[in-house]
């Protein structure tokens, strides 16, 4: 597991071929983040929601629920295949 450690903003950024220098993630990484912030961006706008905070915590705690199953589940099948993981 590594540690997610955001954007300081586009000013702050350094990049080489294949990382940021200063996050140390990945361009392809931040690039599927912007696409999925820009998705969701668009969703809210094209709904017209006037709760914007509703829908932001709404997608986090789904988010960090299914995070949070998922890794449940990948435990309990390193469990029951002797700590092996999936293969």
């Amino acid at each position: 597991m590594q540690h997610f450690k955001p954007c300081l903003g586009k000013t702050a950024c350094a990049e080489n071929e294949t990382h940021c220098l200063t996050c140390g993630r990945t361009l392809a990484t931040i690039a599927r983040t912007r696409r999925l912030v820009d998705d969701l961006v668009a969703l809210a706008v094209e709904e017209d929601y006037d709760n914007v905070e509703d829908f932001m915590a709404y997608i986090s705690r789904r988010v960090g629920k299914k995070i949070k199953h998922l890794r449940q589940q990948s435990g309990s099948s390193a469990t029951e295949d002797g700590g092996q993981g999936k293969q």
